[in-house]
Formats: C-alpha cells, sequence, structure tokens
C-alpha cells in the first residue's frame, strides 16, 4: 500500500513524540511492504510565530490531501496572552471544523504492568477498557458566543441538531457492536433542552437501528462518579462535546499517566487526524524524556481507521506491550527508577516490532 501522512508536529515535545511514531510507521512499511511518504506542516504557536494564524492555509491544504494526519501537540505559555487576537488551540477547533473531523475516539486500557501508577486502588483500575466517543465539531464549543462591549457579560451557547446526534450515536453503537455490546450515553437531561433533544435521538436510533446493543443513559454528573467508583462497568461510552472533553481527561487518570494514551477524530469523507491527549509540556520540551508511546499508539489508531491495516495497527500495539512488558520506562512511568529517553523509548519499539 502507498500512503501519505502528514506530520503536524506543534509545539513544545511535539516534535520530539512526532519523530518517534515516524520511525515506528517506516518500520512497519519496511517490514510488511508498504510505501509511506511523510509531510510536515506548521499548526500550533509555531505557525502562529512563523506564519502569523494557529493553522495556515497551506498546511489545511496539505491535511486534505492526506491519508492520514498525525499531531504532536500545541499551545504553551509563550502564546497564553489573553489579549492575543488567536491561539495555538484555535487550530485544533479549525482543523476538526475544515475536515469534518466529527467523531473523536478515545481508548482508555490501563497497561498491566503500570495498575500501580494509577491514583485508584488497583482492584478498582484492573480490567477497564471504555472507548469513549465524543461528539467533536458541535456544541458549546461551536455554537454562537459573545461578550458584551463592557466586558461584564458573555455567553457560549450549546446547540446540536438532529442529524449531528444521529450520526455520533451510530458511530458509537458500531463500535460497541465490536466490542462487548454495551453503549452508555451521557447527557444533562435533567437540565438542558438541548440534552433532551439528544436523549430523544439518541433512543430512537438505539431502539430501532440498534436493538442488539444494550443501551443504558447516565447523567453527565453521575457519570464523573461512577468513573472513579465503578469504571469497569462501561464499553462504550457516548457523548456531547464538552462532557466528552470533561470525563476523557478525568478517565485519562485510570491508567496513572497522560503519556499512554492515544485518540482519533474521524469524519467522512476524508483523513482522520491522530494525536496523543496529553498537551505540549513545555516544562520538559527539548529534555529528551518525553513519553512517546501515546503517539506511537495514535500511529496505531491511524493504520486502523485510515488506512485499514489492522494487522499492522495490531503489531504496533503489541510492540508497546512487549516493550512495557521488558520494563523499559520513560520517566514519567518509572516511578523514581532508570528510565529510558524518548527516542530510546521510540527505539525500543521499533525492535520490538523486528
Amino acid at each position: 500500500m502507498q500512503a501519505h501522512f502528514v506530520l503536524l508536529p506543534g509545539d513544545g515535545i511535539g516534535p520530539e513524540i512526532v519523530t518517534e511514531a515516524r520511525k515506528v510507521l517506516e518500520r512497519v512499511a519496511q517490514l510488511r511492504g508498504h510505501t509511506f511518504d511523510f509531510e510536515e506542516k506548521l499548526m500550533g504557536g509555531i505557525a502562529i510565530d512563523e506564519a502569523g494564524d494557529p493553522l495556515p492555509e497551506s498546511t489545511l491544504a496539505a491535511c486534505r490531501e492526506a491519508d492520514a494526519v498525525l499531531l504532536g501537540a500545541v499551545g504553551g505559555p509563550k502564546w497564553d496572552d489573553p489579549t492575543a487576537k488567536t491561539r495555538p488551540e484555535a487550530g485544533l477547533l479549525a482543523i476538526r471544523r475544515q475536515l469534518g473531523l466529527f467523531a473523536n475516539l478515545r481508548p482508555v486500557k490501563p497497561n498491566r504492568h503500570l495498575i500501580d501508577a494509577s491514583p485508584l486502588r488497583p482492584e478498582l483500575v484492573e480490567g477497564v477498557d471504555i472507548l469513549f466517543v465524543r461528539e467533536l465539531t458541535g456544541g458549546i464549543y461551536f455554537g454562537p458566543s459573545s461578550i458584551s462591549d463592557d466586558g461584564r457579560q458573555a455567553q457560549s451557547t450549546m446547540v446540536y441538531s438532529v442529524g449531528e446526534i444521529e450520526r455520533i450515536v451510530r458511530i458509537a453503537a458500531e463500535a460497541a457492536r465490536g466490542r462487548q455490546g454495551r453503549l452508555t450515553s451521557v447527557d444533562k437531561a435533567n437540565v438542558l433542552e438541548v440534552s433532551r433533544l439528544w436523549r430523544r435521538v439518541a433512543a430512537r436510533v438505539m431502539e430501532q437501528e440498534y436493538a442488539d446493543v444494550a443501551y443504558e443513559v447516565v447523567l453527565v454528573d453521575a457519570m464523573a462518579m461512577h468513573l472513579i467508583s465503578r469504571p469497569r462497568d462501561f464499553d462504550v461510552v457516548v457523548t456531547g462535546n464538552m462532557f466528552g472533553d470533561i470525563l476523557t481527561d478525568e478517565a485519562s487518570m485510570l491508567p496513572g499517566s497522560l503519556g499512554l494514551l492515544p485518540s482519533a477524530s474521524l469524519g467522512e469523507p476524508g483523513p482522520g487526524l491522530y494525536e496523543p491527549i496529553h498537551g505540549s509540556a513545555p516544562d520538559i520540551a527539548g529534555q529528551g524524556i518525553a513519553n512517546p508511546l501515546a503517539t506511537i499508539l495514535a500511529a496505531a489508531m491511524a493504520l486502523r481507521h485510515s488506512l485499514h491495516l489492522e494487522p499492522e495497527a495490531i503489531a504496533v500495539e503489541e510492540a508497546v506491550e512487549t516493550v512495557l512488558d521488558s520494563g523499559t520506562r520513560t520517566a514519567d512511568i518509572a516511578a523514581g527508577g532508570a528510565s529510558a529517553s524518548t527516542s530510546e523509548m521510540g527505539d525500543a519499539v521499533v525492535t520490538a516490532l523486528g
């Protein structure tokens, strides 16, 4: 297979971890007889500095032509000026909107060797395997917003249409069919009218199209508690943009490190966007100690969802498992013990592939 990847290293540790994911993809291509080519483009804070735009038109054009897009991370204190006309994170919202990336998939599955790294008791975390499906291009982040001329009042509006709800519920239900056959929808229908629409539409889709999938509804505040008290009870969780943003960040602590969790943002048609869920970590940028595994696992998701290379995706995931089995750790998961550098961890995954 021939495939074209656009790489968006971004800011902070982004360039370091994207470099390691590229090494792994190059090794996959070599071993499996594929031809992968790579093109790097600007996005985020570095794009503001060099092009005056967090998502330059040239970057967007390249992404439209790609088979898959791999993002490092964007942002940092350098660009945190609240009076700035644009911020690095604006590039994320723009690329999601422009590429129609409406479905964000975040798997949360703690590694058995790192159970002790979780802040929760091992008996609560062991066996957790949740796939969050977050609606990504609607809701309060994309609804009308404004601030008064005197700066004393502001508003942001949560908006969802029937079509937006239907398509994200279908993505989640299809995923549940391929897993344990259970889907949980999270809303705030006891307060929000938009959540009442979400609940009605989701119930109809599940009843008419996915009667074989076990379906339940949970209020978002209750779900926040359940993720801490009984996370093993959930299989696939679908929710709106803001609730999904918050809940997936909470769930990311179940494995004990943000450095292990990838995500995929998908739309139809067009390329998917793949990235680690952690931020740019400017405090450790350039030190060679960042954990590249989440980005490497994001590359595996690209192989699965955009290139439809399931065996290759599994091979990368198993290589990561092999490396962790061997005891190799970056500083964030080393618990004070000996640790590998960013490049050494990437090299270990490449070796395990071979």
